[in-house]
């Protein structure tokens, strides 16, 4: 079992930043890609950008290319999502999310979830 908590969530003003870090207790955090994902009121879990247990390779959603950046620290067992040029659509409850197997953008391979948190991005 992972146990993901994560945090750093908050209201900006377009054009800000926010830091997110998910914090992961349990089983050997260095096994898994991490992944995090968002979901608007009334829309479908979606997709940001994903790592894998290395940090040596990292995708993401093209609506965010150049202006998020996910990191890891296996040594602080942490993931982070910095994000930057925020913008209103923006404005999501913010998952992290682990596998052991699955490197990607689909949401069902991922076999831990956080409980997520809110980023209100005003214009």
């Amino acid at each position: 079992q992972v146990q993901l908590v994560e945090s750093g969530g908050g209201l900006v003003q377009a054009g800000g930043s926010l830091r997110l870090s998910c914090a992961a207790s349990g089983r050997t955090f260095s096994r898994y890609s991490m992944g995090w994902f968002r979901q608007a009121p009334g829309k479908e879990r979606a997709f940001v950008a994903t790592i894998t247990w290395s940090g040596g390779s990292t995708i993401y959603a093209d609506s965010v290319k150049g202006r998020f950046t996910i990191s890891r620290d296996n040594a602080k067992n942490t993931v982070y999502l910095q994000m930057n040029s925020l913008k209103p659509e923006d404005t999501a409850v913010y998952y992290c999310a682990a596998s052991e197997r699955y490197y990607g953008g689909r949401v069902d391979p991922y076999e831990y979830w956080g409980q997520g948190t809110q980023v209100t991005v005003s214009s």
